[in-house]
């Protein structure tokens, strides 16, 4: 049965993308070790120039981005001196640890000729003994993802293990993450592996329970429950979850066990002891006017 129904916010990311929020979300912080969700697009319209869209370079620490294209074209740059386009069906997933800057550059126009645009953002917290761990990062073709289709279902696991899936993108604490495709009428069922899943609608709309949920919301479902999905139309899902790792704090691009060492984050983001990209150093994003406590709920900020 349904834990709690999230409906996604409006947040931006930059000065022209607006995106979905999902996760945090105040009465539920975390799926599994799943801090934060943001879906960007379908982007419809651009800026001219382009470089408006980009997210310049900015921190984070604590926790691992995982970057999923639906579509389109991102350039990944960081403070290990990695540049990587991404494209539609990679993983991408970079390890902060304690300590690292990254930007998100839309530098091919063509994307946004027909609304192409469109990805999905996950940040995945650390384990506590992992919270200071080298920062890393991987890329991981289409072809090194397993895909599983049945009558009327399409998935890809982009991490962990689910349905008897695995594959060799490396996760620090037990968790899944799909990306899943129905047609309209087939029923699916969630995967048992892992106490806590949820289903994010990207589009489409579904049946559960005798209710009826469309795109933008996260469906949380209660642990050791059995349920089954109708897909009512076509449907895009991000299915996800894991094992829950404990309270954590997160302010803007911040996660951690340990209040304090937010605030040190802080300060070494505006000293500069967090290096940025040595080939996108010549601009970032400063450290925000701070509001709010890490203790007083979720605050992610303007930026993934």
């Amino acid at each position: 049965m349904l834990d709690i129904v999230i409906d996604s916010r409006q947040a931006a990311i930059s000065e022209h993308i607006r995106v979905k929020r999902i996760l945090p979300f105040r009465q539920r912080r975390m799926v599994g070790p799943f801090i934060f969700m943001d879906h960007a697009g379908p982007v419809t319209s651009a800026p001219s120039p382009i470089s408006k869209m980009d997210v310049l370079p900015h921190p984070h620490i604590g926790l691992s981005t995982v970057s999923y294209l639906l579509g389109g074209k991102v350039t990944h740059r960081d403070s290990l001196g990695v540049e990587q386009v991404i494209v539609p069906g990679e993983v991408n997933w970079m390890t902060a640890g304690r300590g690292i800057a990254h930007s998100e550059r839309f530098e091919d126009p063509t994307v946004l000729q027909k609304g192409q645009l469109e990805l999905i953002q996950t940040w995945v917290a650390l384990p506590e003994k992992e919270e200071e761990a080298d920062p890393a990062f991987e890329n991981f073709k289409p072809e090194q993802l397993p895909v599983f289709t049945d009558t009327g279902i399409w998935m890809r696991l982009i991490a962990g293990n689910a349905y008897g899936l695995r594959n060799e993108v490396k996760t620090l604490s037990p968790l899944f993450y799909l990306h899943v495709v129905l047609e309209a009428g087939t029923r699916f069922a969630l995967p048992q592996e892992h106490s806590e899943r949820g289903v994010y609608i990207v589009r489409g709309a579904l049946e559960t329970g005798g209710q009826l949920y469309r795109e933008g919301q996260l469906l949380v479902f209660t642990k050791k429950s059995d349920p089954v999905i109708l897909a009512k139309e076509n449907c895009t899902l991000m299915v996800l979850g894991g094992e829950p790792l404990g309270d954590r704090f997160i302010w803007w691009n911040f996660v951690s066990s340990r209040k304090e060492r937010i605030e040190q984050a802080k300060e070494d983001w505006k000293q500069g002891r967090i290096i940025l990209p040595p080939n996108d150093n010549h601009e970032y994003i400063p450290l925000p006017e701070d509001k709010s406590k890490p203790a007083g709920g979720p605050n992610p900020g303007l930026l993934s």
